[in-house]
């Protein structure tokens, strides 16, 4: 990987991205990709969009979402501690003894999730971690003391850990669901530039929001693009590590290629398309299959405009929604590599229908 690339990687992945407030994450991002792309646009909720080609009829998007799951502050105790609420899908399990970064207008307020001794909890019928129980000190003797902080209900908060590289096989850190997504795609933007490789279609490269609480801002971005083939990467289940049913969840592993899933939303001429190519190149894979919708903002792109072809590219994660999501290196630069071949066989007006 590049220099530059990779302290990209590293600033993206450690800058704070929560739902509903992605928008410092979309300006590294912006500011990575603009020299790749013809021109770039934000909507009105932070989707950060570059384009390539842009009076292009015929349009192809690669999508992922930028936000990371956090948290916010629910309530105030008198003497000072902070219960939470979820912001997207945070496991209340892992929070006990995290250190969190609290967002207020004042800047950072630094706090932890207490959680009583092992020998306190011993002594009496242990209960586990929920929604009821967890809470977060800030160091502070009364509510008073906290909003004086700056801190208030609604105020987000993130949790504190930062990226890293484990045996020089994996990255790992909070929210490589999905922001590693959105360097994936920019990297697929570097390459098509660097390789001087010209399209006859028009490239959206669109790093959406608020994909944790319902698939919001692809939902908004699809109507405003309109586009005509949707390439959607996420990240999906390693399967392998302890407590997982293959039986369930599939039998996917990491190192072993991007995932492409069959489904209902995943239009199958399109998807035979990435099949080949992928092929064509010796590009590793492994399928999985989504009973009903993906899950993904490739049913948000799916279901709009009265149906766009789509299909999605999923990167093999351990660990999902914690604070240690971890990554094969050589499954990132697949996707990457996948997407990438994708768009230089493509021609403009291609026809996906099953029925013509």
């Amino acid at each position: 990987m590049k220099k530059k690339s990779q302290k990209f990687l590293e600033e993206y992945l450690n800058n704070p991205s929560p739902t509903g407030y992605e928008s410092s994450g979309q300006q590294i991002w912006l500011d990575y990709i603009k020299p790749f792309v013809d021109e770039t646009f934000t909507d009105t909720y932070g989707t950060a969009v570059g384009v390539v080609n842009p009076k292009a009829k015929y349009k192809v998007v690669i999508e992922a979402h930028a936000d990371e799951i956090s948290w916010f502050v629910n309530y105030i105790t008198s003497d000072g501690y902070i219960y939470v609420v979820r912001n997207g899908g945070s496991d209340h399990q892992i929070a006990p003894s995290k250190r969190v970064n609290i967002h207020t207008e004042k800047g950072i307020v630094k706090g932890v999730f207490g959680w009583p001794a092992i020998h306190v909890r011993n002594k009496q019928k242990e209960e586990g971690p929920s929604l009821k129980n967890i809470f977060i000190d800030v160091g502070a003797d009364s509510k008073e003391e906290v909003e004086e902080m700056g801190i208030h209900p609604g105020t987000v908060i993130t949790f504190e850990d930062e990226f890293m590289v484990l045996n020089d096989k994996y990255y790992v850190g909070r929210a490589l669901d999905n922001r590693i997504g959105g360097f994936m795609i920019a990297e697929v933007a570097r390459l098509l530039k660097e390789k001087g490789k010209s399209l006859d279609f028009g490239l959206y490269i669109v790093n959406a929001v608020q994909e944790e609480i319902g698939l919001r801002g692809a939902q908004m971005i699809a109507n405003r693009i309109k586009p005509d083939v949707a390439i959607v990467t996420d990240v999906c289940h390693d399967t392998q590590s302890p407590m997982y049913n293959k039986k369930e969840e599939g039998d996917l592993a990491c190192g072993k290629g991007p995932v492409l899933t069959f489904g209902p939303a995943v239009q199958n001429n399109l998807l035979k398309m990435v099949i080949q190519s992928a092929q064509k190149k010796e590009i590793p894979f492994q399928r999985a299959a989504a009973s009903r919708s993906t899950g993904t903002d490739t049913d948000a792109f799916a279901y709009s405009n009265n149906g766009v072809a789509s299909a999605l590219i999923s990167l093999p994660l351990k660990y999902m929604h914690t604070t240690v999501e971890t990554a094969s290196k050589s499954d990132v630069d697949n996707v990457i590599k996948m997407i990438y071949e994708f768009l230089v066989q493509l021609k403009s007006g291609h026809d996906f229908r099953y029925i013509k």
